[in-house]
């Protein structure tokens, strides 16, 4: 019989449903077959946050989300030898990895032998010279900011090599979305480093995964023109991936939400520069001559996943500090609503020239565009005078007292702006810049490290 390997994923971003991995864990409960539960909560941005919240705290720093995520299944996975595969460990993957036990211990339930991987600290490998020395390859520059951390992309063989040691749970920070997937296939199917085609097709699958719901119809849904059933019930994915690299994708039963050729296709071009070479550490995949065929209902099967060698080079995300973002919102409504809402816009430019405040301001109105046009600019559709809008206001400083500044000037108009307005709010927030950069793959494979907890 051929072997098959079961992958779902309960979180597609940090934040996502807390509860969208019970449907899956409720199915793998049936399967006797390798099944896997993997959580992808970490993006560049969330991972810049995480490290904020380590350099306040050290014990810190792990996806803020954790519980939410590992409460409601931790016992049922156990139980059921359901495999978690997670890069909640952001910041901290060993703080992730200590916090899982103190819910195994809450619960009254054996502690699981989790693998912790680390290694993803680039400072680890470079100096803060040669980091900010190096040319970026998406972002801004950062030549002249002070690098608050510094994380290279893992590949899955680390991962591979964890579940060796007969692990509950892996954890990791900084890695590739889709090698949470191909991490359990490398495992499973003792695939060597030649075998590219079918690292490729695992890769693909992990790439269909790591979103979410992304490919069961949710972020697909548009009224009338992309219907989609029972969407505040949409199930998140489940992959049925067999030893000749073909695989499913489907959904838990009972759920709500849409697979089908087209929403494996979008979900397969998200994010994806170059479907003949999707790059990531383990190989460069190749989507181009994949065929889609329907396997009944809210099944897609996908073959013709194929790859060639890894890129020379690890991509490396360097987050820096940003100074402060003051943010602040007013609203006005009714008659000549649009009129008052451009004047206190006006005004609270000019107030901001007054005061010397130097940031780059950005003012528009909710509900007369706030997506694609700014204030200054006329939107290309009709606007009501007579309406409800929303004056939004932000700008980034250097300094706290700078932002504060800003934001208080839109609170005085409620004396001081048009007639009417109100339902202000404001707040200032630290921020952090991002950027990429291209480091070379044998600074880091050697240094990779896994712990068992």
């Amino acid at each position: 019989m051929t072997k098959k390997v079961y992958i779902g994923c309960g979180a597609g971003f940090s934040g996502d449903r807390f509860d969208a991995s019970i449907p899956i864990v409720k199915e793998f409960k049936k399967i006797t077959a390798p099944k896997y539960l993997m959580f992808e909560v970490l993006a560049e941005r969330t991972l810049a946050i995480a490290q904020q919240f380590r350099i306040k705290n050290p014990e810190e720093g792990y996806s803020p989300f954790l519980d939410s995520y590992i409460t409601p299944i931790l016992d049922d996975c156990l139980e059921n030898n359901i495999k978690i595969i997670s890069n909640i460990g952001a910041a901290n993957p060993l703080g992730a990895a200590k916090r899982i036990l103190e819910i195994a211990k809450k619960q009254n339930i054996r502690p699981p032998k989790i693998g912790v991987i680390i290694g993803d600290d680039l400072l680890e490998y470079m100096s803060n010279d040669e980091i900010l020395s190096s040319p970026t390859v998406e972002g801004l520059d950062f030549s002249n900011n002070k690098i608050t951390a510094a994380n290279v992309y893992l590949g899955a063989q680390p991962i591979a090599d964890a579940l060796e040691k007969n692990v509950d749970i892996v954890v990791v920070g900084r890695t590739v979305d889709s090698a949470l997937a191909l991490g359990p296939l490398l495992y499973e199917f003792k695939w060597k480093a030649n075998e590219l085609n079918l690292i490729g097709s695992g890769t693909i699958c992990g790439h269909l995964l790591e979103c979410g719901a992304q490919v069961t119809g949710a972020y697909f849904a548009d009224p009338g023109f992309k219907d989609v059933p029972d969407l505040a019930n949409v199930g998140f994915p489940i992959a049925e991936f067999s030893e000749d690299g073909s695989f499913v994708i489907t959904k838990p039963e009972g759920t709500g939400g849409l697979v089908s050729k087209a929403t494996v296709t979008e979900q397969l071009l998200y994010e994806t520069h170059d479907p003949s070479s999707y790059l990531v550490p383990d190989v460069t995949a190749d989507m181009t001559n994949l065929i889609l065929e329907d396997d009944g209902i809210n099944r897609i099967l996908v073959k013709g996943g194929a790859g060639r060698k890894p890129p020379e080079k690890l991509k490396a995300t360097i987050c820096s500090d940003n100074g402060f973002m003051g943010e602040a919102e007013i609203s006005y409504a009714g008659p000549n609503a649009l009129a008052r809402a451009k004047l206190a816009g006006n005004v609270i430019n000019e107030r901001v020239q007054t005061l010397g405040l130097q940031g780059q301001i950005r003012t528009e109105i909710i509900g007369a565009g706030s997506v694609h046009f700014s204030m200054d600019e006329t939107p290309s559709y009709e606007l009501t005078n007579d309406g409800d809008y929303r004056v939004r206001t932000s700008a980034i400083y250097p300094h706290k007292e700078q932002a504060q500044q800003m934001i208080d000037e839109v609170l005085s108009l409620y004396c001081c702006g048009p007639a009417a307005g109100g339902g202000a709010r404001a707040y200032v927030t630290a921020q952090s810049s991002t950027a990429s950069i291209l480091v070379n793959r044998q600074l880091v494979d050697p240094n990779i490290k896994i712990r068992i907890l």
